[in-house]
């Protein structure tokens, strides 16, 4: 019995580097007619490491659980995370997963439901990039300087030799 839809989830930022820490903000959406409660927000999120190794790691929401959410109703959560130092680089899934329950007012209490999921992909961006960049941009700045310097060298050269020819006597 679906109670709820994950309808967005979304990183703080598009690129990560090794080490970092981040939110995955998420929105969850009651689709039912009655209200209903959410009990667990996690990401989990399958590591690899540098090294090949595999490494799994859950994270929980910064909300003190369960909140309740009314019929027709969205709530935003978020999910705090922090990248190992040594993490691949690359994308990963994430796997976001809500438990949530349902009011069942015969029964006169909560009842378990569904748990919507939603799979993000994270970026890990390697640190070697950033350096990269910066080599190159240096390079395109000493090369610009290069053929500008080279083109002066020309013009002077033009000009030196037309004042020879200019200041030479007629024979």
């Amino acid at each position: 019995m679906q109670a709820a839809t994950i309808t967005a989830c979304t990183f703080d930022k598009d690129t990560y580097h090794q080490g970092e820490t981040g939110f995955i903000s998420t929105i969850i959406y009651n689709d039912k007619d009655r209200e209903i409660r959410v009990t667990e927000l996690t990401a989990t999120i399958n590591y690899y490491y540098s090294d090949g190794n595999v490494y799994l790691q859950k994270f929980f929401a910064d909300t003190t659980l369960p909140v309740e959410i009314q019929q027709g109703q969205s709530s935003t959560f978020s999910i705090p995370f922090s990248l190992p130092t040594n993490v691949a680089i690359g994308y990963t899934s994430v796997e976001v997963k809500a438990r949530t329950q349902l009011w069942n007012s015969h029964l006169e209490r909560w009842i378990e439901s569904d748990h919507p999921t939603h799979q993000p992909v994270l970026y890990v961006e390697s640190p070697f990039k950033q350096q990269s960049e910066t080599q190159m941009l240096v390079i395109l700045l000493l090369g610009t300087a290069s053929v500008a310097l080279a083109g002066v060298t020309l013009v002077l050269f033009v000009l030196n030799r037309r004042a020879r020819s200019i200041g030479q006597p007629i024979a």
